[in-house]
């Protein structure tokens, strides 16, 4: 399907795997509106995706805050003249063993993690309806399938973006909103080489931009078929 002249807005937009996804949706001529916390990093990737010819615009709020997420949801569809795909992008990687992690940073992931996906989705869908079709990847993590030591809570959080996608694609498939779960291995992202994900070797892992690759395909289907869910690797064990 042709993607050229749709909208899309991606949220954790400004850098990373999100970027990566925004830039590779602005070559297929796509309008895309980006999401963050920092607004520098959101001005740099606007400049950089008007270099394609496309519209451009960036909302500044928090997606775990849903009063902001309503307000900034709202501007970026009315800037973009409609919207047609959602990217739920943002989150956070933030590590410790269960009784090493304090309840308050447990819980800051799960705001961030689950609610934002939580939020901005439902924040969407009336716009969505309203188009009369459209699309929602929710980026997930092969940790949501199977969790690890030093991981429970991004882990439990991603498996809980699991199960909120796959209800919502029960839900929403008689709008014709496609709602798909996404779920990366380790990508050399900054938050995943910080956190010590990458083994010190980048290189050896998924790139933001094999992601974003992945995204395009999904999103070029003909809208009889529907994606539910998926899993990529690096070839790398």
């Amino acid at each position: 399907m042709e993607l050229k002249g749709k909208k899309a807005i991606i949220t954790g937009g400004g850098r990373g795997l999100g970027k990566a996804v925004a830039l590779a949706l602005a070559a297929e001529g796509v309008d895309v509106g980006i999401t963050g916390q920092n607004e520098k990093n959101l001005q740099s990737t606007v400049e950089e995706l008007r270099g394609y010819g496309v519209e451009a615009r960036y909302a500044v709020f928090d997606v775990a805050d849903n009063a902001q997420v309503e307000k900034g949801i709202r501007e970026l569809v009315e800037s973009l003249r409609g919207i047609h795909i959602l990217i739920n992008n943002a989150g956070v990687g933030q590590f410790g063993k269960v009784m090493e992690m304090s309840s308050t940073d447990f819980q800051k992931v799960f705001d961030i993690n689950f609610f934002g996906v939580y939020n901005v989705a439902r924040a969407i869908y009336p716009y969505l309806k309203t188009t009369g079709q459209g699309d929602i990847i929710n980026v997930a993590s092969t940790a949501g399938l199977k969790g690890g030591a030093g991981m429970a809570a991004y882990a439990a959080s991603k498996a809980a973006v699991i199960s909120l996608s796959q209800s919502m694609m029960a839900e929403w498939r008689k709008d014709d909103i496609r709602v798909v779960t996404l779920t990366p291995s380790t990508i050399a992202t900054d938050m995943s080489i910080e956190g010590g994900l990458t083994d010190g070797n980048p290189d050896k892992v998924l790139q933001p931009e094999d992601f974003a690759e992945w995204v395009v395909d999904i999103l070029k289907m003909n809208r009889r078929a529907l994606i539910a869910n998926g899993s990529i690797f690096s070839t790398n064990p």
